[in-house]
């Protein structure tokens, strides 16, 4: 009767987190555009406005056809109603992606710099000494594709309160987190 072996001892591993490069930091400076779900984000809220809209055009046109309306007026409301539905459905469908086409920011280590605007653009710097308080938040659209929207609440009169839709909710919350005052540091 032969006695069995030991079992032979497993070759050691490379430590993982030794030779891991380090997480790039969210502070590096580099132009991002939003989150592409936001995209699809936006034309289900357009959607959701554009039946809302439906529903009451189809509401008046019922009264008008009920009320023994002169045709010729039930037939044009009727026209100029389903046009307004259909132009709003188009818009709701079109104009998100047009909006993130032209919506990016970047975050660099002296604060963040938010670009959006389509006919009228805007260009919004805020300096990490400016900032009061940051806020992350998600609506029960935003939560179902894990997005979320930035808050900055600085220390001034014109854009005291500045939002960043459209965001990973992780990268809103590492945005966040970067954008509190440093150690021994606090905002204005």
């Amino acid at each position: 009767m032969t006695t069995p072996e030991p079992p032979a001892e497993p070759a050691e591993l490379p430590d993982l987190l030794e030779t891991a490069a380090p997480a790039p930091s969210i502070a590096d400076g580099t132009v991002r555009s939003l989150d592409p779900r936001h995209v699809t984000l936006g034309r289900i809220s357009g959607w959701i406005f554009a039946g809302v809209i439906a529903f009451g055009v189809f509401g008046v046109i019922s009264i008008l056809w009920a009320a023994s309306a002169p045709p010729w007026v039930a037939t044009l409301v009727t026209l100029l109603g389903a046009a307004v539905v259909l132009a709003l459905g188009v818009l709701a469908h079109r104009w998100p992606a047009v909006e993130h086409r032209h919506a990016s920011y970047r975050v660099d280590a002296d604060g963040i710099e938010i670009r959006r605007g389509v006919f009228w653009r805007a260009v919004i710097n805020v300096p990490r000494s400016r900032v009061q308080h940051t806020d992350v938040a998600q609506g029960p659209l935003e939560r179902s594709f894990g997005l979320g929207t930035l808050v900055i609440y600085t220390a001034g009169t014109d854009h005291a309160k500045v939002d960043l839709a459209g965001l990973d909710h992780a990268t809103a919350l590492a945005i966040r987190d970067h954008l509190l005052p440093r150690e021994g540091g606090d905002a204005v």
